[in-house]
């Protein structure tokens, strides 16, 4: 599984399956998802291309997961927030800055819970924590918080 960030869309990911399928779902800000086929012929050919409400993602990732979870898992759908992964740019305004600057939780209502930096996770970063280029930023929030701190954090 590989992921491509798509600047104001979301996250592309693409699978390649054992009997070297491709598939590749978009996951969009606003929560849609967009499933992908593409031909065991011809892998850059789409054989079927469709867009999901997020209901509707939902009711798949239940058809294709197991119900069964531990009780001590936090579902944050079913409590209307959502996670998601937002990177830093070079270019962007915060690039050095430090997190309380950012005002997200003020702003936005939303909480970054984890930092990733190359290869380590800085689980929650205290205000004081300095933003670099390239930082991935795990924020959990409603989806319009989400959103909205997604702008914020891109302002360059």
């Amino acid at each position: 599984m590989s992921s491509t960030p798509l600047p104001g869309i979301g996250v592309r990911y693409d699978l390649t399956t054992r009997e070297s399928r491709r598939l590749s779902v978009i996951a969009h800000r606003d929560g849609g998802r967009t499933l992908s086929a593409y031909r065991k012929e011809d892998p850059d050919e789409c054989a079927l291309s469709t867009r999901l409400t997020p209901g509707e993602a939902e009711a798949l990732v239940g058809v294709l997961m197991s119900r069964h979870h531990s009780p001590n898992l936090l579902s944050t759908t079913e409590l209307g927030l959502v996670a998601e992964r937002i990177e830093l740019s070079s270019t962007s305004y915060w690039n050095g800055r430090v997190l309380g600057e950012t005002r997200m939780r003020t702003e936005t209502g939303v909480s970054i819970v984890a930092v990733l930096r190359r290869a380590e996770a800085i689980p929650s970063p205290t205000p004081d924590f300095r933003l670099a280029g390239g930082d991935e930023l795990i924020v959990i929030g409603t989806r319009e918080g989400v959103e909205t701190a997604a702008a914020i954090l891109g302002r360059e």
